[in-house]
């Protein structure tokens, strides 16, 4: 029986290759579909050369590959890129940033489902517990064994439609604070 595949630390490149909104949001993209550079900032309204520098970044930290080369709609040859989507197996990439980074890939998602818009909603649990830092800790670690098991078995079902989502529990502001 193989070994399930386990969590590791970032290392400081990766770390730093994930404190840049655009680069999460690239590597999004390139999760979902191979996509060259053209496309990537045209789908994200940015300058090519802009996208470009940070498709480097990705790719020296070994979080984005490129894919093989193919030859496109107008007969060019094409160079896309793919997330090998190494970062979910990242224990706490972007713990130790600041407050903007930590919350940057929350906005992204926030994109992501104003993109695909309200229909492309498949579930959504909105909930309040009251927990210690503890049973925070508990409550995490047993959601992301449970994602794991599908994460690590995706490979299995890539012929299906992607689905994405997003696990973030915060810290409720209270009405007198």
């Amino acid at each position: 029986m193989t070994e399930p595949r386990r969590r590791r630390p970032a290392t400081p490149e990766e770390a730093k290759a994930l404190g840049h909104p655009l680069r999460l949001r690239i590597m999004r993209l390139c999760l979902v579909e191979e996509l060259t550079n053209k496309q990537l900032a045209d789908r994200l309204g940015r300058d090519p050369g802009t996208v470009l520098h940070h498709v480097r970044q990705l790719v020296a930290a070994g979080l984005l590959e490129p894919a093989p080369v193919r030859t496109g709609p107008s007969g060019a040859l094409e160079k896309p890129y793919r997330s090998n989507n190494e970062t979910w197996w990242l224990d706490g990439p972007l713990a130790t940033a600041d407050a903007e980074t930590r919350f940057a890939p929350i906005e992204i998602f926030q994109e992501e489902l104003r993109e695909a818009g309200p229909d492309s909603v498949a579930v959504h649990e909105k909930f309040l517990l009251h927990l210690s830092p503890d049973e925070v800790e508990e409550l995490d670690r047993r959601i992301l064994a449970v994602l794991d098991e599908y994460v690590a078995t995706d490979h299995e079902r890539a012929g299906r439609p992607p689905v994405g989502g997003i696990f973030v529990l915060h810290h409720v502001k209270s009405g007198g604070g």
